[in-house]
């Protein structure tokens, strides 16, 4: 391994090299090492703890409270240059074992490996292709300060719904090129960029393929788009919710299934109609999804984006080409048979929204679960099925035992712990609307 890494590190005159373990948040965190030192090390070490900081930077009272050291060792699949880079750098992600060799149960790539090697023992190879939604935005330097669309080359911001629009996207043209520059130097496989329904909202559509490699791209990109917008003077936002009176963002998740070999899409039957196993996956995501959404609906912020007629799903029904579900099946030719997961809000870490999504479906397709008829008509008219905020959810997830068993848990512990702790520092925040409608008149 070490030697393959060295010699594409050689042919590149890479001078250091960026080690990434992604966080529970799906930030990158790690060290930055000279390329001569990356080889010879067995993996850079990193304490344990790492999994158990929250996004605000504290740290979650869970698990062990003795500061473990983890080994963090490449995968050389990933390895990959970091373009924006002045001097000649890699970046490479990294998975994390315990001293003993075991693997480091909270760590979400391991999560997610986890979920793929039941898939594997069936003869399953799951195949995803995601979705990334964002907001660019005005840098916004005081946090008090509501978030606003940024200037274009026109010299003005977005005031109207420019939902497809070609030329509002070439509004920001010099920061897209850049970024498909980055990306291509990434071997990022992106597909489509469309303009969404909200002021400089955007979607990014990536290549169907092997669900950990996604995972990979996705976490690469949101730093990628992150940096971008930095050296245009805006930033990018995958919030599930930035802005009010704005959609919001998600990162939906398109999956099949392939026997081992990739010769034939188990979802579709010989004769091309929808197959048993295809319909037993729906019907484990419908049973599951409400009870795992905290993993797919991480923060606070992520439960204001579930309203309705705003292009986000409120329940989990399922129909063929229909939008206002949470489960849409896209019309397709049987090969291309698959269903979309439009719940992940983009705020996601994405090794955990990609597990959690095939775990849900793996438990339907073991146990048989049948999914309730098609919806041909308009799902937000229906009842709320999703919890609406985020401590209910994390309740709901701390009883599931059966997603606990797969998903781990020490993980699942340690995940609502973070969670739980992020929501008692949110909390203690006394917002605008409390000082506006409150302060004078109870």
């Amino acid at each position: 391994m070490h030697e393959d890494i060295n010699h594409w590190l050689t042919a590149r005159g890479i001078t250091e090299v960026e080690g990434l373990v992604p966080d529970i948040a799906g930030t990158p965190r790690g060290k930055i090492v000279p390329a001569r030192k990356f080889c010879k090390e067995d993996g850079m070490r990193l304490p344990e703890s790492l999994f158990k900081q929250t996004v605000t930077g504290d740290y979650a009272e869970v698990g062990d409270d003795i500061e473990h050291d983890m080994v963090c060792r490449p995968d050389p699949a990933t390895i990959r240059l970091v373009p924006w880079a002045t001097d000649p750098t890699a970046q490479c992600i990294h998975d994390c074992f315990h001293h003993g060799g075991a693997p480091v149960e909270t760590s979400p790539r391991y999560v997610l490996r986890r979920v793929l090697a039941l898939y594997e023992a069936e003869g399953w190879k799951p195949v995803v292709a995601p979705e990334v939604e964002f907001f660019l935005v005005k840098r916004n330097l005081d946090p008090d300060y509501e978030l606003e669309p940024p200037i274009g080359r026109s010299g003005r911001p977005e005031t109207v719904r420019q939902t497809f629009s070609i030329d509002a996207v070439n509004e920001f043209d010099p920061l897209f090129e850049e970024m498909y520059d980055f990306c291509e130097a990434q071997e990022l496989d992106l597909d489509t960029l469309i303009h969404e329904g909200g002021a400089a909202q955007m979607e990014v559509n990536f290549v169907h393929g092997d669900a950990l490699d996604l995972a990979d791209q996705v976490f690469l990109f949101k730093r990628t788009l992150r940096e971008t917008a930095h050296r245009h003077e805006i930033y990018c936002t995958f919030m599930a919710k930035p802005m009010q009176g704005e959609p919001g963002s998600a990162l939906h998740i398109h999956q099949s299934i392939e026997d081992l070999e990739g010769r034939r899409n188990l979802f579709a039957a010989r004769n091309g109609r929808d197959s048993r196993l295809f319909k037993h996956h729906i019907g484990g995501l419908q049973r599951y999804l409400p009870e795992a959404i905290a993993l797919v609906a991480p923060y606070v912020n992520s439960y204001r984006r579930f309203t309705r007629y705003y292009a986000s799903p409120i329940n989990v029904h399922w129909g063929y080409d229909n939008r206002t579900v949470g489960l849409r099946v896209p019309m397709s030719e049987s090969r291309d048979r698959r269903v979309e997961n439009r719940i992940a809000g983009a705020d996601v870490n994405p090794y955990l929204a990609i597990a959690t999504s095939l775990a849900c479906g793996y438990l339907g397709m073991k146990d048989k679960i049948k999914p309730t008829p098609p919806l041909d008509e308009d799902a937000y008219t229906k009842p709320f099925v999703l919890p609406r905020e985020l401590f209910a959810a994390l309740a709901r997830l701390k009883r599931c035992e059966p997603l606990i068993e797969i998903l781990g848990e020490k993980f699942v512990e340690m995940f609502c712990g973070v969670k739980e702790s992020e929501y008692e520092t949110f909390f203690q925040v006394i917002s605008p609307w409390e000082r506006e409608y409150l302060l004078l008149n109870v």
